[in-house]
């Protein structure tokens, strides 16, 4: 099976999934998107698999979603979807939620390996995995998203502050939130996941799925899918009703722009991480 946007890959039980854009920091393109579930039904099919590891190529998990690379032109081009309309939905809902919904539930543990940035959709992708393993030196940037975990993912009243705010986190931030389950220095990164992936691929099979439907339902027991559902509305009626929300001349979203301006130490009172 041929890929493009990303490699795929086996080492005994482990299946890597590596985004591999990254001339555009694994800016999350509708090929990328499809060539990744491709690759999430070979490994499950594959009865070798008893882990799935994502990370990014160059050095960032992902920047979020492709907002206007010329291949994601040409791609939406050529599938003659405009920016309203019943295609319009039916794409925007199948990139955005129904296929993460499918990937959270998968029957294998997933774990997310996190380098540099993991933007809006980059933390989507992390949400959407049973466990993410972080280099001390990535930063996150969580939203109003799509796939709108927030709230399950570090409690409501932090996901308020952050989405008031837009500003990054650190994975040593995101670990103390829980959504972060280990931090590694960089160069222990890829060998501590690696082995504690072994180590879960020693378990008996059946007690890790039944494990993760168990662990799955407790929490769609709390609303989770159908928050999801709901979240996915408003998001959309905020994208309708913010007018320009893109910096101008840049594929870069007003929020990001501001987490970008924080990093740097040009707004009022914050200071870059590790000051």
């Amino acid at each position: 099976m041929e890929f493009h946007d990303i490699l795929y890959q086996t080492d005994g039980p482990i299946a890597w999934i590596t985004f591999n854009r990254p001339r555009y920091r694994n800016a999350q393109s509708w090929r990328l998107l499809d060539e990744y579930d491709r690759a999430m039904d070979l490994a499950m099919a594959d009865p070798a698999v008893r882990v799935i590891i994502t990370r990014g190529a160059g050095g960032n998990f992902s920047s979020g979603h492709d907002l206007g690379t010329p291949e994601q032109l040409d791609d939406r081009a050529a599938r003659g979807i405009g920016e309203a309309g019943i295609e319009f939905y039916n794409t925007f809902k199948h990139y955005n939620l129904d296929l993460l919904l499918k990937w959270r539930n998968a029957p294998k543990p997933t774990i997310a390996m996190v380098e540099g940035y993991c933007i809006f959709a980059g933390w989507m992708m992390a949400a959407c995995v049973d466990l993410v393993f972080a280099s001390r030196t990535a930063l996150f940037l969580p939203a109003l998203l799509e796939y709108f975990s927030l709230p399950y993912d570090i409690g409501v009243r932090k996901a308020k502050e952050l989405m008031f705010e837009s500003r990054f986190i650190t994975a040593e931030e995101a670990q103390s939130l829980g959504f972060v389950n280990r931090v590694f220095e960089p160069d222990e990164l890829e060998r501590e996941t690696v082995n504690y992936a072994l180590r879960v691929a020693e378990n008996n099979p059946v007690v890790v799925r039944m494990s993760k439907v168990a662990a799955n339902k407790a929490q769609d027991l709390m609303g989770y899918t159908s928050s999801l559902e709901s979240g996915l509305s408003d998001y959309l009626v905020m994208m309708a009703n913010r007018g320009e929300h893109r910096v101008p001349g840049e594929r870069r979203l007003g929020g990001v722009d501001l987490a970008l301006r924080g990093l740097r130490g040009e707004r009022p009172g914050l200071r870059p991480p590790g000051q």
